[in-house]
């Protein structure tokens, strides 16, 4: 596919679906965490789909629905309602999907994204609820006919519609603005947001238009996408197509595409519906949501501080970066963490901000490879470290009980086991030397040893002092005192008594 040219521009609008995280389906009792059960286990007959049953709302999906809304700077509406979505899919067992047409919970917000230093507003269109289907499961046999299977747990599980303005003019805004979008839904609580999973699922809608056209083009829904960096190929890929097509004197055609990863293409589908192909009308099992603004503003005073706010206090109340502000606040469990150790921090030495660079410096740093190496997220249950251990270890250093090489081990092994850093210094024998005696002994041991980084200072290259003091921490397994060590050093390569 060649390089697209400049006379026109992309416009990407995205719809996001996000499964919530409640106990129970949204419209019956039938629980909702389904990702690891036996097929069709969470059923009953409503979300079977069986005649003469009645549906029930479930007010905790409706209030996660008001929360999203709130943290999208959505206007909330005062009543909305539930429709019938007609359409004939073999994953939908009634034939049709409770959704919300024209009277959603939430219209009008926006979600700022920032990109390469700059930020921008995208606009939010709406905010709705409604129920997901089933899923399918394709099958080969072993003749090589195929058939597809019906698991109907997934069905009825409440699911949440964000849908934004066409305000997307490229892939990379794509992707800052689903990724963005994911940090609020976990922030809140309201969906574990996992493309892989399939808990968070994005349609992009693409077209192109000449540049400086107010009209749009022809939209093309993009589907099959199970990350952001397959959003942010599939986009390219389609931005680049429809472009060639229309130079060539083609035209493009309203449709639903699918992404091919492992050919790295968009393939036709079907060609995209219109809103009055699924014939919607009003719920008739189902009453007229009344959202009072008591009810609004109870909600609201529930809500988490949001990651923008946040940020922003970081660097104003704790002086830190803007990119460490924006790296502890990617996450709101390693967050609350880092804030949490500062406090445990501060309540030792009388200044909850003051040690607050040190304690980021440790949680971006050693914390966060060990999250990483072990595959943790800070609030997964095997993760044993806490933020009161993470405050002992810093009082351990600043108190001079041991050096940082050492709080690196008791770190990694607090991580592991769980047990109290005093314990671990004093059962591995840790405890910093600052004995000029002893350290004098490992001192010689590492001279005796090392000859040629000795000619190397002697000749004028203060870089092996940092060697010879990085050797004789190493005969101490890090428990020399750092500056202690470094003084010897340097008076017995001088000659000085």
């Amino acid at each position: 596919m060649t390089t697209a040219v400049a006379e026109y521009e992309t416009v990407i609008g995205v719809e996001v679906h996000a499964q919530l995280l409640t106990r129970s389906k949204m419209f019956c009792s039938c629980r909702s965490d389904y990702a690891h059960s036996e097929a069709n286990t969470h059923v009953c007959p409503i979300c079977l789909g069986m005649p003469g049953v009645l549906p029930v709302i479930n007010k905790h999906a409706v209030e996660m629905t008001i929360m999203t809304g709130l943290a999208l700077n959505c206007e909330i509406a005062e009543t909305a309602k539930f429709d019938r979505k007609n359409y004939a899919y073999p994953d939908l067992m009634k034939g049709y999907q409770i959704s919300e047409y024209d009277l959603p919970i939430c219209t009008g917000g926006w979600l700022e994204i920032d990109l390469e230093g700059e930020t921008k507003r995208i606009g939010i269109t709406r905010v709705h609820l409604e129920e997901d289907t089933a899923k399918l499961a394709h099958v080969k046999a072993g003749s090589g006919e195929g058939y597809s299977l019906i698991d109907v747990n997934r069905s009825g599980v409440p699911l949440m519609e964000i849908v934004s303005e066409p305000d997307i003019r490229s892939a990379a805004e794509a992707r800052a603005y689903l990724v963005k979008l994911r940090q609020v839904l976990r922030y809140i609580d309201a969906s574990r947001a996992n493309m892989e999973e399939g808990n968070m699922r994005c349609e992009p809608n693409v077209s192109i238009r000449p540049a400086g056209s107010q009209e749009f083009g022809v939209k093309v829904e993009l589907k099959n996408i199970n990350s952001f960096r397959h959003v942010y190929d599939a986009i390219r890929f389609e931005e680049a197509r429809q472009r060639e097509a229309v130079l060539a004197g083609g035209r493009i055609s309203q449709e639903t595409r699918g992404w091919r990863d492992d050919l790295g293409v968009t393939v036709a589908q079907r060609s995209k519906e219109f809103a009055h192909d699924y014939r919607y009308f009003p719920e008739p099992d189902l009453p007229e949501l009344v959202i009072g603004r008591d009810w609004v503003e109870e909600i609201r005073r529930r809500m988490p501080e949001l990651p923008d706010a946040r940020r922003q206090r970081f660097q104003s109340d704790y002086r830190l970066s803007a990119d460490d502000s924006a790296r502890l606040t990617l996450n709101r469990a390693l967050a609350e963490f880092f804030e949490q150790a500062v406090r445990e921090k501060g309540s030792q030495n009388g200044n909850a901000g003051q040690d607050a660079k040190t304690v980021a410096n440790w949680v971006l740093g050693d914390v966060s490879r060990l999250l990483n190496q072990h595959g943790y997220e800070i609030i997964d249950p095997e993760v044993k470290l806490t933020a009161a251990n993470l405050a002992d270890i810093l009082r351990l250093i600043e108190a001079g009980a041991i050096s940082s090489t050492a709080a690196k081990r008791v770190l990694e092994e607090t991580f592991r086991t769980g047990a109290e850093p005093g314990t671990i210094v004093e059962g591995q024998g840790l405890a910093q030397i600052t004995a000029n005696s002893e350290i004098d002994e490992a001192i010689l041991r590492v001279l005796s040893q090392n000859s040629k980084a000795v000619d190397d200072y002697k000749g004028g290259k203060q870089e092996a002092l940092k060697f010879l003091v990085g050797q004789v921490m190493r005969e101490t397994w890090g428990r020399a005192d750092a500056a202690v060590t470094t003084d010897l050093l340097r008076k017995k390569l001088d000659g000085q008594p």
